[in-house]
């Protein structure tokens, strides 16, 4: 071998390694045989700087040269999220929609990334420099022609210069040709709104493509930047530019170029792909990145759809990272991969096993978030619920004062009410674990507030210092929950149980808002049955009672009355009832005159609150004014139209009831202080006795804390701070023992107020005293506003979805997804039973039992437990949650997933290497077969004896 031949004889060894080399990359692909594995793997890789994705924000240009004609760029189109192009003639952008693509331009583009050039990590600093790159190597792939060099050259830099007049001179939309004196404050306003919307940190993507007279084929390049390089006019707004696409062709096919870029910047935009672009080493990567997102693309017959409708952007996009974990490979699209898990609580509600170990765990997923808590209050949304929840939370508390004082006989009422709702609320908020919950007043809570007054009254005790005893108990009682991890049992509360006492709470909230105003037509009685001739001859008068009972004779003979001296007729309404007069007159109703306008004005403020609220809640998602206008306006919406509800109420003037705030601090009852004695005048055993009620009022308090606490909590939520249940619950019980000790109401998580909103407002208490904000606001509109609350919460129940669902013929169903895998009888079995057990809950809640409403809600959880009997788990894991199973059988479980598991992985080890063990005969086969001719052609070409 003579020296001269060594160079072609590299030549000739490199050749041969490129022939074997595909079939190396056979093996190769048996690791990684999907693209979608390709993919993961290529995202699995580790990041450098250069290569960490950002956000795109992606701009398609388009140019058409001919001879003998001006030609410019102009910008046709522009990705966020969603495409948005510019209408004809330029002067606007359309509304944001969901690209629809061409199959034959998807496959198009594939062939160009195929055959076109690949440049990934390119230093360049000026266009000029990229188009000079381009060129090279252009020019070799066979575009050798000096010429057409000189034309590619001066059509790249052409963008610049014309990009760079039309986004200074003129409007930012349409690189327009005709002399129009320029709007610059216009176009930089407009450039600062969209920047706005474009996050920080955001690069360019870059999409060119036109049709030119200069070539006979078409020119392909992407190009990815290392670093991204700022290229002044090369975007409408000013960001570095990370790709470059470009996609030059012979004229006449301007449409089919056009489809081509918008198919590049769509995948631009595309999660999976974005991500794989930044991290691709070569042509392959990117191919491996195109073909996964391939696999995900949808495709709609032709015929039945209109290509021209623009489709809407879904209000909630669903999540990708199932793309980017291993999975099954090729999951149709439209499908689900449901995965049945046990646990989908988190780890919140996992049982330590050591004393106090919850709570810990909570205090420490607290601690990160707690500065935080106060630096996002610090917004507009924030401050809507704070006004809203001021007002929302405010009436419920006074007017669950007024009943328990009803119920007490004043020795508790609504100052003290108000005192424990807000000393309550703002420990709570400070400390808990989950601050979105709101603490209010509750039902089963004021019936057993009841039945304890009443057995001491009965027997002699003191209520008060009875009470405190009851209630420190409790306080105890919930430490020691908490101290063994007992919130861990809330894992057995499934949807099934939150839904039903979810449901039950707006019920009550809607039925007992329009009972409120039913009880004002018995307070403000309308004479029904009035003859308009004869309005003038109606009177109502005070007089004095015919026949005086025993307590109106006591009455008036300690206030020294003589019934012959007072000026009956000339008494007004307060002044006849205290008296114990008789109402007596054509015009009067039972305990006193008919009242006019007052019940149909009283309608009138309850009905349109609960509208208005509605519509400006809706008018965020309307299609008027600013974004910015249409946030605030739905934000605010309950407290506008509390405002504009007072303003009116105000200026008609029709003497509606207000709600009656206490005036002055102190207790209620004279005879009791702000601290109260656990033994008081009691005997010493009651000290010890009252364990047992603390027990029924532990599990009232657990049940009612908890239940709320899991809806918060919910994953649909998409909580970022997590949740403290432990630490939850040892809030409530201390400030549960320092309102027993102080005499105050007991607060526990108040439903329909924490589904309601996500902060508690009673910092709004420093501004100014409840009393002159809440007096001017008429009781109809709060009344409305809890009409409002109960239904809107309503909205995102799936009980509520499915009961629908009964009545609807199976065409016009909703395609929920439960219904894709469940039977539909199956799913009115579910809806029936959970149906049932809320009208037993209604029936317990009215009745006398009320107390033992918590016991119910815990019964739930059984009845929820035999279902398993009646539906299979797949079944319940799409209706339901599925309950923790014994640990016994969950180890079984796991040892047969695991032995499955394992002979899974034998049979695909096996199945990869026989498959490699046949190429490896076969690759065998064609390397004796490259040796055996590069021999001769060896032989034939360079032996001096041939």
């Amino acid at each position: 071998e003579s020296p001269k031949h060594g160079h072609f004889k590299k030549q000739f060894d490199e050749l041969c390694f490129f022939l074997l080399l595909p079939y190396l990359s056979i093996y190769c692909s048996f690791l990684l045989d999907t693209p979608s594995q390709r993919v993961q793997f290529i995202l699995g890789m580790e990041e450098d700087e250069e290569h960490v994705p950002h956000d795109l924000f992606t701009e398609m240009d388009e140019i058409c040269v001919k001879e003998g004609e001006e030609s410019e760029w102009k910008e046709t189109a522009r990705w966020l999220k969603f495409e948005e192009d510019v209408e004809h003639g330029g002067e606007r952008w359309s509304k944001p929609y969901v690209a629809t693509l061409s199959l034959h331009s998807l496959f198009e583009l594939r062939s160009c990334i195929i055959n076109g050039i690949v440049l990934l990590d390119m230093c360049a600093n000026t266009i000029e420099d990229i188009a000079d790159q381009v060129l090279l190597h252009g020019v070799l792939q066979s575009q050798s022609d000096s010429t057409l060099k000189v034309c590619l050259s001066l059509a790249l830099l052409s963008h610049l210069s014309n990009a760079n007049a039309a986004k200074t001179k003129k409007s930012h939309i349409h690189r327009s040709k005709k002399k129009k004196k320029p709007n610059i404050l216009l176009a930089r306003h407009v450039e600062l709104h969209f920047m706005k919307k474009i996050p920080v940190g955001a690069e360019a993507s870059n999409v060119l493509v036109g049709e030119v007279d200069f070539l006979t084929r078409p020119l392909v390049a992407f190009v990815r930047l290392s670093p991204a390089v700022l290229l002044p006019g090369m975007t409408e707004v000013p960001l570095p530019t990370r790709f470059f696409f470009l996609l030059l062709g012979p004229i006449g096919k301007g449409k089919q170029y056009h489809e081509i870029g918008r198919s590049m910047a769509t995948l631009m935009t595309d999660e999976i792909f974005h991500d794989v672009a930044y991290k691709a080493k070569d042509r392959s990567d990117l191919l491996a990145g195109f073909d996964e997102f391939l696999d995900q693309v949808t495709v709609l017959p032709p015929g039945e759809w209109d290509p021209s409708i623009r489709i809407e952007p879904p209000k909630n996009l669903p999540s990708q990272e199932k793309r980017k974990m291993p999975g099954p490979p090729g999951v149709p699209n439209g499908s689900v991969c449901h995965e049945e898990t046990e646990d989908d609580r988190g780890p919140e509600l996992q049982r330590t096993g050591r004393l106090f170990g919850g709570l810990i765990l909570d205090v420490k997923r607290k601690i990160p978030w707690y500065w935080s808590d106060f630096k996002d209050g610090l917004s507009f949304q924030c401050l809507a619920s704070f006004l809203f929840l001021y007002c929302a939370s405010m009436s419920p508390v006074i007017t669950f004062g007024g009943l328990l004082g009803e119920a007490t006989d004043g020795q508790i009422s609504a100052i003290e009410s108000l005192l424990g709702a807000s000393l309550t609320g703002v420990v709570y908020s400070l400390f808990a674990g989950q601050p979105l919950t709101i603490l209010g007043s509750t039902g089963p809570v004021l019936v057993f507030e009841k039945i304890l007054f009443t057995f001491c009254k009965d027997y002699g005790f003191s209520y008060l210092s009875l009470r405190s005893c009851i209630g420190l108990w409790t306080a105890f009682l919930c430490v020691v929950l908490v101290a063994t991890d007992a919130s861990s049992l809330v894992c057995y509360i499934t949807r099934f149980t939150e839904e039903a006492f979810a449901s039950l709470i707006c019920l009550i909230f809607i039925v007992e808002s329009l009972e409120k105003l039913l009880k004002l037509g018995r307070k403000y009685p309308v004479h029904m049955n009035s003859d308009l001739d004869q309005l003038t001859l109606y009177y109502c008068r005070c007089s004095a009672p015919q026949k005086p009972n025993v307590e109106t004779l006591d009455y008036w003979n300690s206030h020294n009355i003589t019934s012959s001296t007072v000026p009956w007729p000339n008494l007004t309404v307060s002044q006849c009832h205290e008296m114990h007069g008789e109402f007596t007159g054509s015009a009067c109703a039972a305990d006193g005159p008919f009242t006019p306008n007052v019940l149909f004005w009283c309608t009138i403020l309850f009905f349109a609150t609960f509208i208005l609220s509605s519509l400006l809640k809706q008018f965020k998602s309307s299609n008027y004014f600013p974004t910015k206008v249409r946030s605030i306006v739905g934000d605010f919406a309950i407290f506008i139209t509390i405002v504009i509800m007072v303003l009116i109420d105000y200026l008609v003037g029709i003497p509606s009831p207000k709600l009656n705030v206490p005036n002055s601090f102190q207790p209620t009852n004279d005879d009791r202080g702000w601290v109260i004695s656990p033994l008081g005048p009691n005997p010493w055993w009651t000290m010890v006795a009252s364990i047992i009620p603390a027990l029924l009022c532990t599990i009232l308090i657990f049940m009612d804390q908890q239940i709320t606490a899991v809806i918060v909590n919910r994953k649909e939520h998409k909580l970022k701070k997590g949740c403290g249940y432990h630490l939850d619950l040892l809030m409530v019980g201390i400030m549960l023992g320092v309102c027993s000790v102080m005499g105050l109401p007991w607060f526990v998580a108040a439903t329909v107020l924490s589904i309601s909103h996500v902060n508690s407002l009673k910092e709004e208490s420093t501004i100014a005293a409840p009393g002159d904000v809440l007096k001017f606001i008429p009781m109809p509109v709060l009344y409305g506003v809890f009409l409002y609350m109960g239904a809107s919460s309503l909205r995102g129940i799936q009980f509520f979805d499915r009961l629908k669902l009964i009545g609807m013929p199976t065409k016009h169903q909703p395609d929920f997804i439960y219904l894709r895998h469940v039977p539909l009888r199956k799913v009115h079995l579910f809806t029936a039973i959970q149906l049932i057990c809320l009208i037993l809950l209604w029936v317990i809640k009215a009745s006398p039992a009320a107390v033992i409403f918590p016991m119910m809600i815990l019964a739930l959880v059984f009845v929820r437990k035999v279902m398993d009997f009646c539906f299979t788990k797949r079944e319940l894991s799409w209706l339901d949650d599925l309950m923790p199973e014994s640990k016994k059988k969950r180890l079984d479980d796991e040892k047969t997933a695991a032995e499955e598991e394992v002979s899974k992985y034998f049979l695909n080890v096996q199945i990869n290497l026989s498959k490699f063990l046949c190429y490896v005969a076969e690759l065998s086969t064609k390397i004796c077969l490259h040796n055996f001719i590069r021999q001769i052609l060896y032989t034939l070409l360079f032996q001096k004896n041939t």
